[in-house]
């Protein structure tokens, strides 16, 4: 696969890794499937994008990567505050966020890059 070479698809497969570990005992079934699903949607969005021969597809998937990624921070913002997610926790996963969507931002601008060529 062509996303595993890259540093953001790593970084966000870590990270959906670390929640799904972090929730494990969480009963609260429905919030603990939306922020674990929303934090696997990143890097799988990433693989899939890379995956596409259009240029144009892979623009595309690294944008629904990156709604992933916002709905992921927004979703651990509310589990810090009800407390689903301590503090420390919950700062490392709004980092690597943010770190995220820089990534993802630069990915693109690459990409729409190659297509003026």
């Amino acid at each position: 696969m062509k996303c595993e070479k890259l540093e953001v698809w790593k970084i966000s497969a870590r990270l959906s890794a670390d929640v799904y570990k972090l929730l494990s005992n969480l009963k609260d079934f429905g919030f603990k499937d939306q922020i674990t699903m929303a934090g696997l949607s990143i890097p799988s969005n990433i693989a899939e994008g890379m995956e596409k021969e259009s240029i144009k597809d892979q623009i595309r998937f690294l944008d629904i990567a990156k709604g992933s990624t916002a709905e992921f921070a927004t979703q651990t913002y509310i589990a810090m505050d009800i407390k689903y997610i301590d503090k420390e926790n919950g700062k490392i996963f709004i980092e690597k966020s943010n770190q995220i969507l820089a990534m993802l931002t630069k990915l693109q601008q690459t990409l729409k890059g190659k297509l003026k060529q």
